[in-house]
């Protein structure tokens, strides 16, 4: 028999509360929605239960995103870092938030390259711990790269001002 519970699950509240803080704070003005989506998921970062009953699996060749959820113009998605694993070099074409749910990554920022064709130069790196958020307006000229430089899996929490569908071409200007 199965028991049915008029209570939800902690692990499911604190994942759809997180969900719905995201909600509130996508439909602030574009110029504050980066630091408002941020400002939505860090209370919810590091909660051992919060992505309970979701499949996350890792990859061995590359980071992977799990969608967690879709509003109305952009996506929420967790990302799985195993050790050595890292973004390519990349702008935004949209906007963008991320917080690190567990774990340590990195983040590299460059400039961008001074002749035509140029590569990005690297000019600063940033260890994002557990807890930690970043954000940023889509912008060519600013250029990061993730990466989880540790010895144990990452997980990342990103929010992208675009729908799951319009990823492929519509989140990372690769430039490296």
């Amino acid at each position: 028999m199965n028991m049915i519970s008029a209570r939800p699950s902690l692990e499911k509240a604190g994942l759809d509360n997180l969900l719905s803080d995201i909600r509130v704070a996508a439909r602030r003005p574009l110029e504050e929605r980066p630091g408002a989506v941020a400002a939505a998921i860090a209370p919810y970062l590091g909660d051992a239960c919060l992505l309970d009953g979701k499949d996350c699996p890792s990859n061995p060749d590359r980071y992977v995103r799990h969608l967690l959820d879709e509003g109305e113009g952009y996506a929420v998605v967790a990302l799985v870092w195993r050790p050595g694993q890292m973004s390519p070099v990349h702008s935004h074409h949209t906007w963008c938030a991320l917080g690190v749910h567990r774990g340590t990554l990195t983040e590299h920022f460059f400039a961008p390259g001074t002749d035509a064709g140029a590569l990005p130069r690297p000019k600063a790196a940033h260890l994002r711990a557990e807890g930690d958020t970043s954000h940023g307006p889509g912008c060519p000229d600013l250029i990061h790269r993730i990466a989880n430089c540790c010895a144990e899996t990452a997980v990342s929490i990103h929010v992208y001002g675009v729908p799951y569908a319009e990823f492929a071409d519509g989140v990372n200007r690769i430039l490296a």
